[in-house]
């Protein structure tokens, strides 16, 4: 084994000089701790974010009209539904005899009506009759009363004129009296509008409308959720159905800290992901409401903070988000899901508080207009065919 010789004429080979560990420890935090500044600064002051979001709607409860008993169910949970589809039947059978009852009504009262307008024509005629028998007797009188001096009547046939023509007076008062009170019944009338005819046809149209009730449409575009009635349940209008929810129509609540709020402004942008379709799929929105309190102060028990132990805690304010119904309807979203938002805070130019509605909150719905239809083809034809009869 050979053993190399060290000359020390020959200086050693320099060492390759190295930063101590913390300075590069420190150098990379500084890196970071600008670029996460700068970040900040030129990006992420300009968001707020949440991910306490949740996807909401509205629920349409779906109840009776009137109590029966269901006799077929059209739909199932789940099942996608029209405005006006039938959802579910009920048991038609007293009330389509409640409604011919009232149809059999409507035509006597018609005739009853019509025969009172016939008795003011006999009435009127027996007025004419009673006048020209007072006349009559008048004449009669005055005659005999011209022939009574020279003895070319007796006093006794004198005497019957008389009492004649106070018989046709008495007569011509009570026709007259008739007259006026059978004539009450209908002046100012006609059969079609005589009051007791439009209170039979609103007893027509009432009993029309419960037959109409038998058949339970949706109120609502939407899925069918929370259905638990069945054939042979006996249902009452306090009785819940089940549920539509119109998913074409929701928003997204989003639920900031109250040190969040400060630069949120009615019609800024908002981004939001779900978990559902993952970040790939991003819906666009807008701020289109601010809660009215958060929701400790809703709550049924709400917080007393006038006590002796208080400790301070974050509250939340609920922001409604609305968006885009073309994403909605390409990628629809069901209620309760949760959201990650986020809201573009650039432009601070609009309001917290709108003084006119910022977006359409009414609805409506046309489905129970329909109920009378056919109702006053039915009564025209009772009415004119029994007018008719009555002739």
């Amino acid at each position: 084994m050979t053993v190399e010789s060290q000359n020390p004429n020959n200086p050693a080979a320099p060492r390759k000089s190295r930063l101590p560990l913390p300075l590069i420890l420190l150098g990379i935090a500084i890196i970071g701790g600008i670029a996460w500044g700068a970040h900040y600064y030129f990006i992420d002051r300009f968001y707020e974010t949440t991910d306490d979001a949740y996807v909401n709607g509205n629920m349409v409860n779906v109840a009776s009209q009137v109590s029966g008993t269901v006799t077929t169910v059209h739909v199932a949970n789940t099942q996608y539904v029209k405005e006006g589809d039938v959802l579910l039947e009920l048991d038609p059978t007293d009330a389509q005899v409640a409604l011919d009852k009232a149809v059999a009504d409507l035509g006597q009262t018609v005739r009853t009506v019509a025969h009172a307008f016939r008795v003011v024509d006999v009435d009127r005629a027996n007025l004419q009759y009673q006048q020209t028998q007072v006349v009559r007797a008048k004449q009669d009188l005055a005659r005999a009363m011209k022939l009574a001096p020279v003895n070319g009547v007796s006093k006794e046939t004198l005497e019957h004129t008389r009492v004649d023509l106070a018989a046709a007076e008495t007569s011509l008062a009570q026709a007259q009296t008739q007259l006026n009170a059978d004539a009450s019944l209908v002046t100012g009338t006609s059969v079609a509008d005589h009051p007791q005819v439009k209170a039979a046809e609103a007893d027509v149209r009432n009993a029309f409308i419960r037959l109409a009730r038998m058949k339970i449409v949706a109120p609502a575009t939407g899925i069918v959720a929370q259905k638990t009635i069945l054939p042979g349940d006996q249902i009452t209008p306090a009785t819940p159905l089940m549920t539509l929810v119109p998913l074409e129509s929701v928003w997204v609540d989003a639920n900031f800290k109250e040190t969040e709020l400060r630069d949120l402004r009615l019609g800024q942008p908002v981004e939001l992901t779900t978990d559902l379709y993952g970040s790939g799929e991003t819906y666009h929105g807008k701020i289109i409401g601010f809660s009215a309190g958060t929701g400790s102060a809703f709550s049924v028990l709400p917080p007393q903070n006038a006590t002796g132990n208080w400790i301070k805690v974050v509250q939340r304010l609920s922001v409604r988000i609305g968006l885009d119904p073309e994403e909605i309807r390409k990628n629809p979203l069901s209620i309760g899901l949760s959201v990650d938002v986020s809201a573009d805070v650039h432009d601070l130019d609009g309001k917290r508080l709108s003084e006119v509605p910022v977006f359409a909150a009414g609805t409506t719905t046309q489905v129970f207009s329909g109920q009378t239809s056919g109702a006053d083809a039915l009564i025209e034809q009772t009415v004119s065919a029994n007018q008719a009869s009555a002739q």
